[in-house]
């Protein structure tokens, strides 16, 4: 961190004053006084201390990717489109494609960097990156087309139809591979930029668990500044703890002293807007970034949009759509059609096994609640012995689960194969029958028990407002190892938020999940 601006010396005034004319008492007329000068407060004369990427060299290596990922496309699409030039002595087509192809590279690098698509800040999460990915890319293909025909440049079409696409696509692998390097990294306490959190004691809580428990994010909490807590105490942020070096007055002292890159204000500050204001411009003349969070939680950012007022950025919230989708529905039926044909075998087999390991019945049915609080049967293969619900009241004293929730590691009302059938999430196949006739979807909220709907609080019935699925963000993020709080969250994040390609994704992140069978008992 740039070490803060040295005070400069000035003679005595004669008077007991100081430069500007104030009066001095003897202690201040003591302290050295930096002359108060436009120079001391214009933007150029403070460089912001980098982010943890890009002081580890994070830029430079992405560019160089971004390049040799490009010159590949096009290299690719030459051969592509001219594999009759390979051998030849004298190319008599595809020269001209050859000679403009390294114009074009530049020129696409160029707005990669315009478009400031290797900022340090959005590297590693969320989608910002990859959608200034897109519009630069875009943006290089809409100029080429413009040059080519302003200056009547015969470019082949085939040429182009290979290079653009083939290099958007390997420059969004790429940034996907260097996220997962990034996020490993991250996860080991490397990369990150460390920052002091300020705010009342529940706000430092929330806003750090948050960071503690998203390293991929890229932010580390060296310390927290509060009037909440004395001096020294530590605060529990969930996946790590904090200790608080001091109060609000006094940020901008300590910031320099903790040596941090940024201060994130978790919530309001004494002092309202100016008092954030003032702080902004203090840590900018120090090289500190200001880092505020937003009041609002797990709310996406497709629902977010900014309406300036007057210099002061309001954000209009929309309201979300709780309507069944026809998009959603048909999502639904292809699936779970197209599933119970193709794994017709495999249901055989396992119904099979669950037969013959206990002689007991196949499926296991039972009520659960769903959209809207309507009650359905839902249907999956039996996993635990006949006796299982006469034998659950016996087991509660051993019972690990959170909030409404039973939950035991060795349950021992698992059958062996039941055991098998729960960690690789295969007796939940027959719900593709629930999904089919509609009471269930592929994605959704884990439905749930009627006794556990009875003892929701704090609006977790607002999951009862969207169809409960076979998958879902619980499920695809921890599934039994996340405890009843964290697991409502995702599951209301996922119904204030919802969108198709959101369904898309955690069906893709489900194959992984259950692979890892992590959670799954």
């Amino acid at each position: 961190m740039r070490p803060p601006t040295a005070a400069v010396p000035v003679a005595p005034a004669p008077t007991g004053t100081d430069p500007t004319g104030t009066n001095l008492t003897g202690t201040e007329r003591s302290r050295p006084v930096r002359p108060r000068t436009r120079a001391h407060t214009t933007p150029h004369a403070h460089r912001p201390v980098a982010p943890a990427g890009a002081r580890h060299g994070y830029v430079p290596a992405v560019a160089l990717l971004d390049l040799g990922l490009l010159l590949a496309a096009f290299a690719v699409a030459h051969v592509a489109r001219f594999p009759w030039e390979l051998t030849a002595v004298r190319p008599r087509s595809g020269w001209l494609e050859f000679a403009v192809a390294p114009a074009i590279v530049v020129v696409w690098m160029v707005l990669l960097s315009v478009f400031r698509t290797r900022d340090p800040r959005i590297a590693g999460i969320g989608g910002d990156e990859y959608r200034r990915l897109v519009t630069a890319s875009l943006v290089a293909v809409a100029g080429v087309a413009v040059v080519a025909y302003a200056v009547q440049l015969d470019l082949a079409r085939g040429y182009v139809a290979i290079a653009f696409p083939l290099g958007l696509a390997f420059l969004v692998l790429g940034r996907k591979a260097v996220r997962t390097v990034l996020a490993r990294s991250r996860s080991r306490g490397e990369r990150l930029q460390d920052v002091l959190l300020v705010g009342d004691a529940e706000d430092v809580r929330y806003v750090g668990s948050r960071i503690a428990a998203t390293p991929s994010a890229g932010y580390r909490v060296r310390a927290v500044v509060t009037d909440c807590e004395a001096a020294g105490a530590e605060i529990d942020l969930g996946a790590a703890r904090a200790r608080v070096v001091g109060g609000i007055e006094d940020v901008l002292p300590l910031a320099q002293e903790q040596g941090v890159s940024a201060v994130v204000v978790a919530g309001a500050v004494r002092g309202g807007h100016a008092r954030l204001r003032r702080l902004g411009w203090q840590l900018e003349e120090h090289g500190v970034e200001l880092v505020v969070s937003s009041p609002l939680a797990d709310i996406a950012a497709g629902r977010v949009h900014e309406r300036p007022v007057d210099g002061l950025p309001l954000m209009h919230i929309e309201t979300p759509d709780y309507r069944r989708r026809a998009g959603k529905r048909l999502l639904d039926v292809v699936g779970a059609g197209v599933g119970l044909l193709l794994l017709a075998p495999l249901l055989g087999v396992v119904a099979l096994a669950v037969r013959l390991d206990d002689g007991g019945p196949v499926f296991f049915r039972q009520v659960r609640v769903g959209r809207g609080g309507a009650a359905f049967s839902i249907l999956k293969f039996r996993t635990m012995c006949v006796d299982a619900e006469a034998r659950m009241a016996a087991l509660q004293s051993e019972n690990e689960g959170a909030g409404p929730l039973f939950k035991m590691k060795d349950d021992p009302r698992v059958t062996r194969v039941g055991a098998f059938l729960r960690r690789t999430s295969l007796d939940e196949l027959p719900q593709l029958w629930n999904v089919l006739t509609g009471s269930m979807s592929l994605v959704g909220p884990r439905p749930a028990l009627p006794r556990e709907v009875a003892l929701y609080e704090d609006f977790a019935d607002r999951r009862l407002l969207v169809t409960p699925g076979i998958t879902g963000l619980w499920q695809v993020s921890g599934r039994s190892d996340l405890d009843w709080a964290e697991g409502v969250r995702l599951d209301l994040h996922y119904v204030e938020n919802w969108s198709f390609l959101h369904d898309l994704v955690i069906l893709a992140r489900t194959i992984p999940s259950v692979l890892r069978s992590h959670g799954a008992y």
